[in-house]
């Protein structure tokens, strides 16, 4: 079964964000907000702090457009705070680090690399009912664009909020919409 259109499963994880102590999220937090699960192999390394500086840049965004940002790896939330402590790029961010040293999360959302330990990068969308709306994968060595990210949202959010509404290929806010039917059928 595909993980998109699922809900999303029970979890309990330890936090570290800059400026709060330590503090537990659970699934339950999540609901009646939109939420970004952003795994990443390891604190640490290498294209992950250049990802997660560019999903910094887009976070203030996202907190305006009801979106909370999760940063997720499989490392500890002490690891997240010594990494926020001395890169310079993380130790701008101020979204949440979860530690998912039990592998629950990367599990639940299916990305756990069997025999590594490590969460593959992954970007899961969910909305404010729990339910996974999107999902993009990538391979070790490519990063993600948090400015696509926030579009996909933008399109997601609409079609939430306008039902029988679809976002067609590079849609934009503000732009064209479609309402399939079969008026539409072999015309676009």
């Amino acid at each position: 079964m595909g993980i998109i259109g699922s809900t999303i499963k029970p979890f309990n994880a330890t936090a570290f964000q800059a400026g709060k102590d330590f503090f537990e999220v659970t699934d339950e937090d999540v609901k009646g907000k939109w939420a970004v699960f952003f795994f990443y192999p390891a604190d640490f390394t290498f294209v992950c702090p250049t990802e997660l500086e560019d999903l910094g840049e887009q976070y203030a965004m996202l907190q305006k457009m009801d979106v909370e940002v999760y940063a997720v790896s499989t490392d500890t939330h002490f690891s997240h705070k010594a990494w926020h402590d001395t890169s310079e790029k993380i130790g701008k961010l101020n979204f949440p680090f979860l530690g998912d040293q039990n592998h629950v999360l990367a599990t639940n959302f299916d990305v756990l690399r069997e025999g590594a330990g490590l969460a593959d990068r992954a970007t899961f969308v969910v909305d404010p009912d729990g339910v996974i709306q999107i999902m993009e994968q990538t391979c070790e060595g490519v990063g993600r664009n948090a400015n696509e990210l926030a579009r996909k949202i933008k399109a997601a959010q609409y079609v939430r909020a306008n039902p029988g509404q679809v976002c067609p290929a590079a849609w934009e806010e503000g732009s064209d919409t479609l309402a399939p039917s079969l008026d539409l059928v072999g015309k676009i």
